[in-house]
């Protein structure tokens, strides 16, 4: 059923207080018992982003991220210097670098996923069927929304 222009505002609003307030509590959550230091957010978005987009190009990545290039490249270098992503010259254009995670990188992340899939899945238990089921109803329509907002950002 379509939403007036008032319950979408409403819907909007809340939204935008709430998802930023889930990602800091499982940041925080995570952060007690991650045993390496944590990388930022923006650190662990790029970390998967190589995880998934294996040899992308920093350009690549900051267009995928929303972010921009001299942030990525920023990022890159803090990563490169801990150790947990490679730069690879492009053969082709040695102007051009092919990111990769390193062992180390894969198996932080994975950890990393590891410990919010367990505390996301401990706090889902705590919900009623109910909450569950709408929980489960939202999921395709958050991730449509999710790719509008990235859309309409580039």
């Amino acid at each position: 059923m379509p939403q007036d222009s008032q319950d979408l505002d409403h819907m909007a609003a809340s939204l935008v207080a709430c998802l930023p307030a889930l990602s800091r509590a499982m940041e925080r959550q995570v952060g007690r018992d991650y045993v390496h230091p944590r990388p930022s957010e923006a650190q662990l978005a790029l970390l998967r982003h190589v995880e998934t987009h294996d040899g992308v190009t920093v350009r690549a990545a900051a267009e995928a991220l929303l972010m921009k290039p001299n942030n990525v490249s920023a990022l890159v270098t803090q990563l490169t210097a801990q150790g947990l992503l490679e730069r690879r010259p492009d053969p082709a254009d040695k102007r051009v670098a092919h990111l990769h995670l390193t062992p180390t990188a894969r198996q932080r992340v994975t950890e990393v996923q590891q410990l919010m899939a367990d505390r996301l899945t401990r706090a889902l238990h705590a919900l009623t069927d109910g909450e569950q089921d709408a929980l489960g109803s939202a999921l395709g329509a958050l991730v449509s929304l999710n790719r509008h907002l990235h859309d309409a950002a580039r």
